[in-house]
């Protein structure tokens, strides 16, 4: 009886597992026949948690993922650096302290904290860090500077932004691009009424700006111009005519923004700063050779957050900028160089040395914001399948957020779309899937892929 019993649970659930694959052709072939995907590309695996597949349409076709890139170097960053790793900002000094005087530079010194000056942790916010140092700079006795304030950004190297992200994003808030020193999450808000500014969120420092917005619509058609190193923005586009609005741009200097703050913030103190404030790179743009950093005189150290709280926002709220100094940190720390380049090739071998072909990551970035990523829907779930299986997975699950009533990080780049997740459904079978659509061009490019993912409810 006992072997008759488990043949008939078997064979019910090959059924089941045959008429979830029936239903899921079903809805792909209708996808792929509407009118919106006339010149599409789909790829799209499902796969029981074990790894069975469970149905595939074109699995190793390699497409423009969007930001479902971001399970890769999520999962990547917990693996390498580890759930609990830390980046750590530092300050020292040069010259001497003399009855209350620096005689000397302020050094601030980061390894690429992208945390430095979020708004996201309560702990961690601008006032906190400016706070914190000043009370340091208290316990040393100083009470003036006499010299420059010296924000050394070298431990990157001076590609902020990766090759390939398109010109009408880097401006934006979501295009922001990872520093040696990071501030404020790279990103600063204006706040408009109708095509004029307001105020910003907070001053700029050295960016002149043009306005070219026209009242139009009825909602955001704005794009932010801001390159690195550059004193010249542009804001074009369209916002709702005398309509209080909030767009949110890139900041083109980040550790010069730092310094600038820093600068004010300690003259409001009572602790006069005399000199200037000063960059690793924008010395070395000017062609000015810059001191070490003085190791030796280090008075100040100042934590992130852990790297697991990083990655749930970075999953949860698609934080591209976060992918990036996930990327370069791996690179230097691993390779010695946080280059793009490198960064990029030792994603794609982690994931190689996983069993992932080679031929269907063909990463461009950590955060998938370059139209220039081409990944397989098969390759996304094998990173799904190998993630559940290790110790710091919770971590990263909890940072999927809830879509369509799915766990799913999802990807958005114009006619774009993609959603790769975990889901049990009403039965008890639980999924493993990614769908990736490219070049649809009609309705709501959204709903079409829940049409289809409703099947593994």
């Amino acid at each position: 009886m006992k072997r008759i019993f488990l043949s008939l649970v078997l064979v019910t659930q090959v059924a089941m597992a045959q008429n979830v694959a029936d239903q899921l052709d079903k809805s792909t072939q209708k996808l792929l026949n509407s009118s919106g995907a006339y010149s599409t590309n789909l790829s799209f695996y499902v796969a029981d948690d074990n790894g069975n597949v469970v149905y595939e349409y074109q699995p190793n076709k390699g497409l423009s993922t969007a930001s479902t890139q971001k399970i890769f170097t999520a999962a990547a960053a917990l693996e390498i650096l580890g759930k609990d790793y830390r980046y750590t900002t530092t300050a020292s000094y040069s010259g001497q302290i003399k009855n209350g005087n620096l005689e000397g530079d302020l050094w601030v010194s980061s390894n690429g904290d992208p945390t430095l000056g979020s708004w996201r942790y309560d702990d961690y916010k601008p006032e906190k860090f400016k706070e914190k140092l000043y009370h340091a700079l208290q316990q040393k006795g100083i009470k003036s500077i006499a010299g420059n304030i010296i924000i050394d950004d070298s431990y990157f190297d001076f590609q902020s932004v990766p090759g390939g992200w398109p010109w009408d994003d880097i401006g934006n808030y979501y295009g922001a691009g990872t520093w040696g020193i990071n501030w404020r999450e790279n990103q600063f808000d204006i706040n408009t009424n109708g095509t004029q500014f307001k105020n910003f969120s907070y001053d700029l420092e050295n960016v002149k700006w043009i306005n070219e917005l026209k009242a139009a619509g009825s909602s955001d058609q704005s794009l932010i111009f801001t390159a690195p190193h550059s004193d010249v923005a542009l804001i074009n586009g369209s916002l709702p005519a005398g309509k209080a609005m909030t767009v949110s741009g890139s900041v083109p200097n980040p550790p010069l923004q730092l310094g600038a703050e820093l600068k004010s913030f300690l003259n409001s103190k009572n602790i006069s700063v005399s000199g200037n404030v000063e960059t690793y790179y924008g010395n070395q743009l000017s062609g000015k050779k810059m001191d070490s950093y003085p190791v030796k005189n280090n008075f100040f150290e100042y934590q992130s957050p852990t790297l697991d709280k990083m990655v749930f926002w970075f999953l949860r709220k698609s934080i591209n900028f976060y992918g990036e100094t996930f990327l370069k940190t791996m690179a230097k720390e691993k390779k010695g160089n946080p280059s793009y380049k490198v960064g990029v090739q030792f994603l794609k071998d982690f994931w190689k040395s996983k069993g992932i072909n080679a031929s269907m990551i063909n990463f461009a970035d950590g955060s998938g914001l370059s139209p220039q990523n081409y990944v397989s829907a098969k390759a996304e779930v094998q990173a799904l399948l190998y993630a559940q299986k290790q110790p710091w997975f919770l971590a990263y699950f909890e940072g999927f957020p809830t879509q369509n009533a799915m766990k799913m990080k999802s990807g958005t780049i114009r006619d774009t779309k993609s959603f790769a997740g975990y889901h049990t459904s009403k039965a008890g079978k639980k999924y493993v899937y990614a769908i990736i659509l490219n070049n649809y061009q009609s309705g709501d490019i959204s709903q079409a892929l829940f049409n289809v993912l409703d099947n593994l409810k």
